[in-house]
């Protein structure tokens, strides 16, 4: 059995399937970013629009920022729990720690408010 290891009750199965899974979903989208560049030799303003005003791909790109947002969320908890506050003791680490946790998740959740703004324009 796996127990959990991390911030809120998940295991470290659990992070790791999201990872993966977040990487997927980031190099499916990086591959049709390039695949579609790429076929369009004359890129203007309005194939960019036409291609973001299909609801499929609005949702796929809002799909890759919730991914890079998971993604970052649990490389960075393991960078500061693995490396970073285990060199330091105490209070000192956890206030480290859940300080950058906090400043990310405020970045994250502007990034999203901008994200969902630009997709759907509200």
């Amino acid at each position: 059995m796996v127990t959990a290891v991390t911030s809120f009750g998940r295991s470290g199965l659990s992070d790791w399937l999201i990872q993966r899974f977040t990487a997927i979903v980031m190099t499916a989208y990086t591959i049709f970013i390039v695949a579609f560049l790429l076929s369009t030799p004359e890129l203007t303003y309005e194939i960019w629009s036409a291609l973001f005003s299909q609801l499929w791909v609005r949702v796929f790109t809002l799909l890759v920022i919730l991914s890079i947002i998971a993604h970052g969320w649990i490389g960075l908890w393991g960078v500061l729990t693995d490396y970073v506050t285990t060199r330091m003791m105490g209070a000192k680490a956890v206030t480290l720690r859940v300080s950058v946790l906090f400043v990310y998740i405020v970045v994250a959740l502007g990034f999203i408010v901008w994200g969902v703004e630009i997709l759907w324009g509200l």
